[in-house]
């Protein structure tokens, strides 16, 4: 049986990764901040807890089937593992700056590297910046404890973003409504990619889900036929994913 780590201590204010364990769950926290970053189920450690990862997997919406996934930001591994698990003919790559975070990898089912995943110790903004080869799809969701993490936000950061994609690529920003960071990432996104995106807010108000998207793809959607479930995928998957999906949909027949 696999050991587990120990959770760190309350009153810890190292700035670290910590988890809390409760008979259900596991939680991933940033000491020295009250919000969780990721949960996972014990009974079903590959579902989607928070509505706003569900929301980021509204991508496939516009793509179904993407060759390559890049991701900044691992966390408490939640989509990657589901991408990984649900997207069998995807290639993934996540860029984690963290080594601390990384050695959770284990107790939050991450799979272990192979030759369609891998975790890369890396920061993701000198990752992008060197310019790694085009993906169909990037997923940013860097989390610093108060929001996007200051190196982050800035416009050479979102430039390399649109650089990192394929012509009909699509990036997907997780933003953090009451950080101060938020307006000034989706200005900077705004004068990136211009009309080629629109945001989802979560119902609870606290994250909005940025799309974006270097080509047309979004203004070709054909909305009869984007909500379509994905070869490979399951159907206990895709119907998880049905809420949120409808709540985009709605957004993109409002836009």
């Amino acid at each position: 049986m696999m050991s587990l780590p120990e959770p760190t201590p309350a009153d810890d204010s190292s700035g670290q990764p910590r988890l809390r364990w409760t008979r259900d769950a596991l939680t991933l926290q940033f000491s020295g901040s009250a919000s969780v970053q990721s949960s996972m189920s014990l009974l079903n450690p590959y579902a989607l807890e928070f509505e706003y990862t569900r929301l980021m997997m509204g991508f496939l919406l516009f793509d179904h089937d993407p060759a390559h996934i890049l991701m900044i930001g691992l966390g408490g591994g939640s989509l990657p593992k589901f991408c990984h698990r649900y997207l069998p003919r995807t290639s993934i790559d996540v860029v984690e700056i963290d080594p601390d975070v990384i050695a959770l990898r284990d107790a939050f089912h991450v799979p272990p590297d192979d030759e369609r995943f891998r975790v890369i110790a890396a920061d993701g903004k000198d990752y992008l910046h060197d310019g790694p080869m085009p993906v169909d799809v990037l997923l940013i969701d860097a989390y610093d404890g108060q929001g996007m993490p200051p190196a982050l936000c800035e416009q050479t950061f979102f430039d390399d973003c649109h650089a990192a994609l394929l012509p009909d690529g699509i990036l997907v920003v997780n933003l953090h409504l009451e950080s101060e960071s938020y307006p000034v990432c989706l200005a900077f996104l705004r004068e990136t990619f211009g009309t080629s995106l629109f945001e989802v807010i979560d119902d609870d108000m606290t994250n909005s889900i940025v799309f974006a998207c270097k080509g047309e793809r979004f203004d070709d959607m054909d909305l009869r036929t984007a909500l379509r479930k994905p070869d490979g995928m399951s159907k206990d998957a895709w119907r998880q994913l049905q809420p949120t999906f409808k709540l985009i949909e709605a957004t993109l027949i409002l836009r």
